[in-house]
């Protein structure tokens, strides 16, 4: 048998519905899938090229369901504020000088090649610009579904209605040739939107099979501001308006209660995108995890952008989550690592509506993959690979990554971009950015 690529000698965290994990394996690529995993010396092949994973575990590409890419020139910027003040009289000022096609490419360029050092494969991203955000992305070698915030007067047109998702229907059109792009519909959320709207994002969503990606319930303000203006929870005037009737990815989620979660069960087509670390910089709170658990609610997580986290780190942000919410629960057994692990991976996979794709390392699915080193101290001994990965490691232990099938990154080392000219460009927005406004 010939394939393109074979990593050898590994142990494979498959997160297949048997959660097998496979020692002394080889994983074969071929056509950017997965073409066959078997045990080492079972199997003669020819391959272009080897890595060898050696005291290593292979994992699936982590995938960070929320996320800002053009954000990255905005970290540490403005910490320690409430988020409307932070939004308000910081960020939104600041996007309004600044954002152009050629600055959220750069931006996106920093930040894709940052996740890609993370672990992470996928992104599930919402912003402006998106050409700049699928060329940057395409460029570093990273998977990305792009979504353009929808926000009144903004994006959406004179009536809120002619524009909406003309662009993304164009843009499918333009990178359908391109095996790491897709897009979303996004309303930025229910206080950034009116009602007219967000009726015409779920009309236009599911007339064209689009996924909803939307910021819900982030603030006790919001759900506050919400029933005073409609005297619906944020959750009940979404199923009024028809947006929990499409496939939906709602991030935050921290101030859904049992009602509205209900809801969202019966439903059965909406995910939520837990991002623990910028709920706790922001003060905004803990999500429900547990209640979402027990309602069979599909959950997932994300890191937000760097402006509110601030950084990307998936692997942290899934450790603290489960630590954190052992802790609010007051019982160690919640969210054991082999679950947590799932949030990053095949349970995300799902919130994409991509589960026979990716998510998991099995024959016939994406070539998405990362070798984690074991060569390190802190990764010895191993006794269990998920508690390793869930309360262990961090991304300075991602050694390879494959993305597509390609290797984007080999000992640290990513391929297709000079992290250097990253860097000079970041200070050079630096300059731009501290100039008054």
């Amino acid at each position: 048998m010939i394939f393109d690529l074979v990593l050898e000698n590994g142990t494979i965290i498959t997160m297949d519905s048997q959660n097998q994990i496979l020692e002394n394996h080889c994983i074969a690529i071929k056509d950017g899938m997965i073409q066959a995993i078997f045990p080492v010396d079972s199997l003669t092949y020819e391959t272009a090229e080897k890595i060898d994973a050696s005291n290593c575990i292979i994992i699936p590409g982590l995938i960070n369901m929320h996320s800002h890419l053009p954000m990255t020139y905005f970290r540490g910027l403005a910490d320690d504020l409430p988020l409307n003040i932070w939004l308000q009289q910081y960020i939104w000022p600041l996007e309004a000088k600044l954002i152009n096609p050629q600055f959220v490419y750069d931006a996106t360029l920093h930040s894709a090649a940052e996740m890609i050092k993370n672990g992470i494969s996928t992104a599930n991203d919402m912003y402006f610009c998106m050409n700049s955000i699928a060329d940057a992305c395409s460029k570093v070698g990273l998977r990305v579904f792009i979504s353009e915030a929808l926000i009144d007067n903004e994006q959406t047109g004179n009536d809120g209605t002619n524009a909406i998702g003309k662009r993304i229907i164009e843009l499918k059109e333009e990178y359908k040739d391109n095996p790491l792009i897709d897009f979303t519909l996004a309303p930025h959320s229910i206080y950034a939107c009116s009602e007219n709207t967000l009726k015409n994002c779920a009309k236009v969503a599911g007339e064209n099979d689009f996924i909803v990606h939307t910021h819900l319930s982030e603030t006790a303000e919001e759900v506050e501001n919400c029933l005073k203006e409609h005297k619906l929870s944020p959750v009940e005037y979404l199923q009024k308006i028809g947006l929990l009737d499409v496939q939906g990815i709602f991030a935050h989620g921290v101030w859904i209660n049992e009602k509205e979660m209900d809801i969202l069960a019966e439903k059965g087509n909406s995910s939520i995108a837990i991002c623990t670390e910028s709920n706790l910089k922001l003060s905004s709170g803990f999500a429900p995890i547990k209640k979402y658990q027990e309602k069979g609610i599909n959950i997932c997580l994300g890191t937000d952008g760097v402006a509110s986290n601030n950084n990307l780190d998936l692997l942290v942000e899934m450790s603290v989550t489960a630590k954190l919410h052992k802790a609010l629960n007051n019982d160690p057994t919640l969210l054991p690592a082999k679950d947590a692990f799932a949030l990053v991976t095949i349970n995300a996979a799902k919130a994409l509506g991509k589960e026979k794709e990716l998510g998991s390392l099995e024959i016939g699915k994406i070539a998405d993959l990362a070798v984690v080193s074991l060569q390190e101290l802190e990764n010895n001994p191993l006794y269990n690979p998920y508690s390793l990965l869930v309360y262990a490691i961090n991304h300075n232990s991602i050694r390879d990554m494959i993305i597509q099938g390609k290797i984007v990154m080999r000992n640290r080392q990513l391929l297709f971009v000079d992290e250097q000219h990253i860097l000079e460009k970041a200070n050079y927005y630096k300059k731009m950015i501290l100039k008054p406004l």
